[in-house]
């Protein structure tokens, strides 16, 4: 493995067991692309006393950093907030991340303990001692305070309007949030909301001090949060470097440094690796994954939520007839994808929820590959010959997969049943940005964009009827009446057996063409110890080093 070059510090299925294959390293070409692998060569100087064994480097799929801002480090979606923002900031609550075998259950963060009121509509939360932010401000009352006015309150001079809009999905619902004592908050929702300690895992925490120095749109250039890793450098395009927080509350990372590198290209992100550049890559070119196992890297997998869809304009014709959306559903081959294009690493969705939601019923799974099905319904809906229509798909970025094969293979799949797809390839920082504001790229009639129900709240901005991020347009009453039933049930089991009566029907109505659930495939170095592959968009990287 290369030393990498750093810079100097700049001051701006049902739950299965992870699929594991581990083996004695990397192949023995470093240094063969130097200069041609994207970030790969970092800037100009180093990290003094740093040591190339203890700086993990990290191939992202991003097209670029994500900003550097507690909500909005999920421009880059998830991949942001799980390489950026849960490193940098906490949150009140978090995903317990140490087990590959369990859904991640809500744990305490920075609050260590929360209890509600009666009516379901005031939490209190109690607040961790003796943390403070990187730059040493407390973590308190007050602190909390400040960062809800900068989410939430318009009135305050700490506002942030890109940051509320960013993290409309985490702060819906929330009425006001008020200090009850130093190191104790209560925050009132409008009516009940059973979900909040899931919702507020992404409300990411800033140090008053640093907004209030810099400014909202500098603090990204110098961002502090309590995470457990703190901002040393950046080179937009290239890559990022954190460095461990040794005071950190839950433990300082086993990993002096992390260097994180944008590299959207998937043969790119291999070659990184093999030539000894990276420890790490996110999702691997599927055709690689056997090649790199037998060549001794470790190639883990797991299920978790996270869904590959068409999401359907079904305002437009012919995609108002329920008939025609189920066709396309019956058209898709969902094993030959996973088969001939994924190589194994991902799960066919025959409904709307991934296996690894507590939603997920086998009894609602419904679509099979059924070609002679698909047609009949077509003749059914009139529309015996088929039709055409235009997809707008993502290049690259979080969660995304390969989504160039695996929708020419999809194109191909509804051809057969007179189905002929366009394929209108988006820049993914494009594409999120249109999504987020509720429209289709391109005036397309679908979308192909990866999505998740990991936090409850998703399920009401994805399928319910007034949500600007229901795109599909699909209103579904009796889906609505179970969602507001969702926000009043304070059990789990009993909210997830609501959600699964959702899923019934949403998969019975078909805005989506449910197509596969990720399984989170990534390649490391047989070096790198310690991490544990969760059911989870995110990850821990406090437990990564290198041996």
């Amino acid at each position: 493995m290369k030393a990498p070059q750093l810079p100097a510090d700049t001051g701006a299925n049902a739950p299965t067991r992870r699929r594991l294959l581990t083996g004695a390293g990397a192949s023995a070409a470093a240094g063969l692309l130097a200069g041609c692998v994207p970030g790969a060569q970092g800037a100009s100087g180093v990290v003094p006393g740093a040591s190339s064994d203890n700086v993990l480097v990290i191939a992202m799929t991003a097209s670029d950093i994500p900003i550097l801002d507690t909500g909005l480090s999920s421009n880059q979606g998830y991949e942001g907030t799980r390489f950026v923002g849960n490193q940098l900031w906490d949150g009140l609550t978090r995903f317990d991340l140490t087990s590959a075998e369990q859904i991640p259950p809500v744990v305490p963060g920075l609050a260590t303990r929360w209890t509600r009121a009666g009516n379901g509509e005031d939490w209190t939360f109690t607040l961790r001692e003796g943390v403070t932010f990187h730059d040493g401000t407390p973590f308190d009352a007050d602190a909390v305070l400040f960062n809800f006015d900068r989410y939430l309150n318009k009135s305050s001079p700490h506002f942030y309007p890109e940051l509320n809009s960013q993290a409309g999905l985490a702060i819906s619902g929330i009425r006001s949030v008020t200090r009850t004592g130093p190191m104790e908050i209560r925050v009132s929702t409008e009516g009940p909301l059973s979900y909040l300690p899931s919702n507020l895992t992404t409300v990411l925490l800033a140090s008053p001090t640093a907004v209030r120095k810099y400014g909202n749109k500098g603090f990204q250039k110098h961002p502090v949060g309590t995470g457990p890793f703190r901002f040393h450098s950046v080179a937009r395009g290239r890559q990022l470097v954190l460095r461990a927080n040794p005071d950190y509350w839950n433990g300082a990372p086993r990993s002096a440094y992390v260097v994180l590198q944008p590299i959207p290209d998937a043969t790119a992100r291999v070659a990184a690796l093999r030539a000894g550049q990276v420890h790490w890559i996110e999702v691997p070119p599927p055709d690689d994954v056997p090649q790199l196992a037998k060549e001794g890297y470790q190639v883990l997998t797991n299920s978790y939520d996270h869904v590959w869809p068409w999401i359907i304009d079904t305002t437009r014709k012919p995609f108002d007839d329920v008939r025609v959306r189920r066709a396309m559903n019956y058209a898709v081959d969902r094993e030959g994808l996973i088969r001939n294009v994924l190589q194994g690493t991902a799960d066919p969705a025959y409904q709307a929820v991934a296996r690894a939601n507590t939603a997920y019923r086998p009894a609602n799974d419904l679509y099979r590959h059924d070609p002679a099905r698909a047609r009949q319904l077509l003749r059914e809906a009139g529309r015996p010959h088929g039709f055409s229509a235009t997809l707008s798909y993502p290049t690259s970025g979080s969660g995304n997969m390969v989504p160039g094969p695996m929708n020419e293979a999809l194109q191909q799949n509804l051809a057969e049943v007179g189905i002929k797809v366009k394929l209108e390839p988006v820049e993914w920082a494009s594409m999120i940005s249109s999504y987020y504001a509720g429209r289709i790229p391109g005036g397309a009639d679908m979308i192909n964009i990866s999505l998740t129900m990991q936090q409850e709240g998703f399920w009401a901005s994805f399928f319910g009827g007034d949500s600007p991020l229901n795109v599909s347009r699909l209103r579904n009453p009796r889906v609505d009446a179970l969602f507001r039933r969702a926000r009043a049930a304070f059990d789990d089991a009993e909210r997830a057996g609501i959600y699964a009566e959702a899923a019934r029907l949403i998969t019975d109505d078909a805005p989506w063409v449910f197509i596969v659930d990720d399984r989170n495939p990534r390649a490391l170095l047989g070096s790198v110890k310690g991490f544990v592959e969760p059911r989870s968009w995110f990850c821990d990287l406090t437990t990564v080093h290198l041996a």
